[in-house]
């Protein structure tokens, strides 16, 4: 499991845009979004370094929990 805090993650659209950015590196991954606590996990075998980078490609901030 990965678990990020999203900086900049503000909408529904940010929401789905970070979606599709852990799903670029692994379509099966579950993830659960926060907005509100600006959160994401993802249950994926991916290392968390990839997840990031496709995070961050996508406009994002993400650090680890």
């Amino acid at each position: 499991m990965v678990r990020l805090n999203i900086e900049g993650m503000h909408c529904g659209g940010c929401a789905a845009s970070v979606t599709r950015a852990i799903q670029s590196q692994d379509p099966r991954a579950g993830i659960r979004i926060d907005r509100a606590a600006r959160t994401v996990e993802a249950d994926t075998e991916v290392e968390a370094g990839l997840i990031m980078t496709a995070i961050k490609d996508a406009g994002f901030s993400a650090t680890l929990l």
